[in-house]
């Protein structure tokens, strides 16, 4: 009987590794692969699930409150920070709470946030004002885990990029639906600014239901994903501070670079108006929606292309050179506007392009496949939301800096000069991560050729 070729051995050592993560908590593999029809329906579950949320995050921010003040600030000012100070809290607290998470407690985890979430906006229309803030930080205090949830039922699968992507257009697109659902009771129905949010939630609660119903539906990850992908499951502390510790250079470059994209896409998005404006754009405020729909397609096409790549190192090779030629557009983008190369609404979509496109990667491929690779039990989701809490926490920061900058400042050139020098910044930050992942993926592979030989032998 001849010996079993190193490739052989590998395959036999992912497989045996697979096996002995799968405990009572992770979901039994279905040992066939999901169908075209599977995969559409998760998909689209997602997509919904996710969408829903944001009519209990969002709709809010469509009202104005115009001359309210609370605490000697303006009102609307003191809401957005609360929840904001909230939804960044269960980031943090999702670090844990999510990556240990059973995989059959999912949805009715996902039903009970949004419940609170609603239960908050009810008593926000009912309570005194000074207690409005505290009732908004404990609306998002738990929609901040709702993301990683969701994507704990797509990850871990052949498809994963296509489905995340899918996933996450529902972000970059729901925000606007909401708020015009909100500003269309306001204006239209007459309804309470303080009664609206609440409202609003109501009307998205059967939809976010039949949406969470499908989506618990899906399949678990087939044997050829487990082959491919690992097994996926909670992990405790100690699994957690381990797979941190395997490659923890390269997580900290990409945290930080997630950090950084978070930021400019904020300065981009908060001065979107002033930013239009200082380039001569103020009379067709649909262009800035225009430029928002073409840059989602954009990134998100371009992410799910991902998923033709089989071999997870290849895969966050192609990621990583995408993620360097979009942050490169995004660097140049001032260059090519000021030399009247680019026109307005082009170098609007430019930079946003090249912002969303590495920004969306990271929900999609980036800790998708460095999972893969790793020789430590682990999830996504862990990974995403130590970006994620780190991102809001930065996003916080700028937050607090806006209120530094004066308003005859002009945000233009300010925003030009951070897309350029953090971008550049950010490239090679990527540059350093591959160092440490392929360096880990060595590691990883030296040492499942090693245990597929011993268990030969044996």
């Amino acid at each position: 009987m001849s010996e079993p070729t190193a490739t052989e051995q590998s395959d036999q050592a992912s497989a045996g590794r697979s096996e002995a993560a799968c405990g009572k908590d992770a979901p039994q593999p279905s040992g066939a692969d999901m169908s075209l029809s599977q995969i559409a329906l998760a998909a689209a579950a997602a997509f919904s699930t996710y969408f829903c949320m944001y009519a209990f995050r969002k709709p809010f921010t469509a009202a104005t409150w115009d001359g309210q003040q609370l605490f000697g600030q303006e009102l609307k000012e003191v809401l957005v920070v609360a929840q904001l100070c909230g939804y960044m809290t269960s980031k943090f607290a999702g670090i844990r709470i999510v990556a240990e998470l059973p995989p059959h407690r999912r949805a009715l985890a996902i039903c009970g946030l949004i419940g609170l979430a609603e239960l908050a906006l009810i008593g926000f229309a009912v309570a005194p004002p000074a207690l409005r803030p505290a009732l908004l930080f404990l609306n998002g205090l738990p929609l901040g885990m709702v993301f990683g949830i969701v994507l704990s039922f797509l990850e871990g699968r052949l498809q994963t990029e296509a489905m995340a992507a899918v996933l996450c257009s529902s972000f970059i697109i729901s925000s606007g639906v909401v708020k015009s659902v909100g500003s269309w009771l306001v204006e239209q129905q007459q309804m309470s600014e303080f009664t609206m949010p609440m409202t609003v939630g109501g009307i998205f609660i059967l939809p976010l239901l039949i949406s969470v119903f499908l989506l618990q539906r899906t399949p678990p990850p087939g044997n050829t994903d487990l082959h491919q992908r690992q097994q996926r499951r909670p992990i405790n502390r100690a699994e957690r501070r381990a797979l941190w510790l395997s490659c923890w250079p390269g997580l900290s470059c990409l945290v930080a670079i997630y950090v950084a994209l978070t930021i400019l896409r904020t300065i981009r998005d908060d001065f979107g108006v002033e930013i239009w404006q200082e380039m001569g754009v103020s009379e067709q405020p649909s262009v800035f929606t225009y430029s928002e729909m073409l840059v989602a397609f954009l990134a998100c096409l371009l992410n799910g292309f991902a998923v033709a790549v089989r071999g997870s190192l290849m895969a966050l090779r192609v990621t990583f050179v995408l993620m360097a030629a979009a942050l490169t557009a995004v660097a140049l983008s001032p260059v090519l506007y000021d030399a009247g190369l680019l026109s307005p609404f082009g170098f609007m979509v430019t930079c946003g392009a090249g912002l969303y496109a590495p920004y969306v990667a990271f929900h999609t491929t980036v800790f998708e496949r460095l999972i893969a690779i790793s020789r430590h039990p682990g999830n996504v989701v862990f990974l995403m939301y130590v970006a994620d809490a780190s991102g809001y926490l930065g996003y916080a920061v700028v937050l607090g800096g806006k209120a530094l900058i004066s308003a005859d400042t002009q945000i233009l050139p300010l925003f030009q000069w951070s897309l350029t020098g953090i971008s550049v910044a950010a490239t090679a930050g990527l540059l350093l991560a591959w160092i440490f992942i392929r360096r880990l993926a060595d590691d990883s592979s030296a040492a499942t050729v090693n245990a597929a030989v011993q268990k030969a032998g044996s």
